[in-house]
């Protein structure tokens, strides 16, 4: 039991004395300590140290541990000898401080990838004796990367159009940042590189566009752009122009442009005249073909441009024809003569086009008269219609209500006969377009001398009906022709297909659904 107690003292003393030493160091706090850096840049290693009453830093030693287990002595201060740097770390190493002995930071002043390891700072007081911190530094590599473009030509089949490689530790990532459409391939290798392709089929629309590569990396606040124009070489192409509008005899500083496509650009453009050298007084200047004279009549002929690239040539014609000039007295302008079969043929062309026209117009007008002119009459024929059959259908009941064989009903039958002869001449005069009292009646007596009508009620049958085909006089048909009368013709036909004319009587045509009423209004 006492012995147990006696260990356990002697441990709690000895953590006294571990916290007691470790609570000596101000920077860094703990026995052992990780720290980031990267290359190129100056990394910083703390060790500072705060003294006790009485006690003394006598030397203080930096050295790095070696992957085969030793160390290497990097600097080294000592109270009376001062500094030493040792070996390849001579110049690249220092003490940050210039008193070493009361602050031993280390300064690494250009970061390499060789840099990374474990550091130990050591040192020794008197009469305390010795303390270390333990630093591990670990070294990231920014990226190296490169962009290796690839010249494209139009008709290529799928192929690569750039890489882009880049080296660091970690390894880091490449992307691409573009609108082609194509296809990307990564490949990574174990010494911390990546690689990546990008891949399409050329056409001439894409030359000139982005193909930027972007890496990235723990290291870099933002990835970095090594940026592109994809060059996509196709054959030229050729137009000729003429910024001289109409060319004609005495045109002055007339010119011929060769306006050039493709990729590259032609840089040499050859012109000629029939197939042969320019006439004299032509020069050429790069892509303008200049008179520097006046031109004459016979520079007519075709002119050729012909160009070139390291990928193909192209050739353009330009026809020219000289025409002749019209002058007037004061010489001021100077109009070309056009030739007279194309004036004429600007004329006819207009006036068939207004005489196309105008019968358009007056197709549409005839149409629309005709249209109203039909409505009315088809709503006039239906009026008179209705008015001649209401009448009829009356006359017709007042002489079935008052036949009989009484004689002394003889007078008022008479009278029905003047109103039935009386309505006949007005449906004559509607036909013909007359007033009735113009129109002759063979049935109206108007004296009493003529033969008196027989009995509605009571037809002979020996006699048998004369049917008139009431039609209209000569004077009527003549008059028909005209646009007013049509109306009054076409009720006239209406009542030929309803009715007939029979001993002076107007009576109606049989028909299947007919009612027959007796003399007394009994229905047979």
């Amino acid at each position: 039991m006492d012995s147990t107690r006696l260990r356990a003292e002697v441990v709690a003393l000895l953590f006294l004395i571990v916290a007691s030493v470790q609570s000596r160091f101000l920077e860094p706090l703990e026995p052992v300590t990780s720290l980031l850096s990267r290359t190129e840049i100056q990394t910083r290693l703390p060790c500072l140290y705060q003294l006790e009453d009485g006690e003394k830093v006598v030397q203080v030693t930096w050295q790095k541990e070696l992957p085969g287990g030793g160390k290497d002595q990097i600097i080294t201060a000592h109270f009376t000898d001062g500094h030493t740097e040792f070996g390849r770390y001579a110049g690249r190493m220092k003490f940050e401080s210039s008193n070493p002995t009361q602050d031993s930071t280390l300064l690494i002043l250009a970061t390499e990838e060789s840099d990374e390891g474990k550091y130990t700072c050591h040192i020794t007081t008197f009469p305390s004796g010795n303390f270390e911190r333990q630093i591990a530094l670990t070294v990231w590599v920014l990226p190296i990367s490169i962009l290796d473009p690839v010249v494209l030509t139009e008709g290529q089949p799928f192929g690569v159009a750039a890489s882009c490689r880049a080296v660091g530790r970690p390894i880091p990532t490449v992307a691409w940042d573009t609108d082609l459409p194509g296809q990307s391939q990564d490949r990574t290798s174990e010494a911390g590189s990546v690689s990546s392709h990008y891949s399409l089929h050329p056409l001439r629309s894409m030359n000139g566009k982005k193909l930027d590569c972007l890496v990235s990396h723990p290291g870099l606040e933002q990835p970095r752009r090594l940026s592109h124009r994809l060059e996509v070489q196709y054959p030229p192409d050729a137009t000729i122009s003429t910024p001289s509008g109409h060319w004609h005899v005495g045109l002055e500083k007339a010119e011929l442009v060769c306006e050039v496509g493709g990729y590259p650009k032609p840089e040499n453009i050859t012109w000629t005249w029939r197939g042969g050298a320019l006439p004299d007084g032509v020069s050429v200047a790069g892509e303008k073909l200049t008179f520097s004279r006046a031109v004459r009549s016979n520079d007519s002929g075709v002119y050729e441009c012909l160009v070139k690239n390291n990928v193909g040539k192209a050739t353009a014609e330009f026809p020219l024809t000289i025409g002749g000039l019209i002058c007037i007295p004061d010489r001021s302008h100077r109009i070309e003569d056009e030739p007279a079969d194309k004036r004429l043929l600007i004329i006819i062309c207009g006036s068939a086009g207004a005489l196309v026209l105008l019968l358009i117009v007056v197709v549409v007008l005839v149409t629309r008269y005709h249209q109203h002119k039909n409505k009315r009459l088809e709503m006039e024929l239906s009026e008179k219609t209705e008015e001649i059959n209401s009448l009829s259908r009356q006359a017709s009941f007042r002489r079935l209500n008052s036949a009989s064989t009484d004689l002394r009903v003889q007078g008022e039958d008479y009278a029905l006969l003047r109103v039935d002869s009386r309505m006949k001449n007005s449906l004559a005069s509607l036909d013909s377009g007359l007033p009735s009292s113009l129109v002759p009646l063979k049935a109206q007596q108007e004296d009493g001398t003529g033969p008196r009508e027989p009995d509605l009620g009571h037809p002979r049958e020996l006699d048998p009906p004369c049917e008139v085909d009431w039609a209209p006089d000569q004077s009527v048909v003549d008059e028909q022709q005209g646009d007013e009368d049509s109306g009054s013709y076409q009720i006239s036909e209406a009542l030929n297909n309803h009715f007939y004319y029979s001993n002076g009587v107007l009576r109606p045509r049989p028909h299947s659904n007919a009612i027959l009423l007796s003399p007394r209004g009994h229905v047979i």
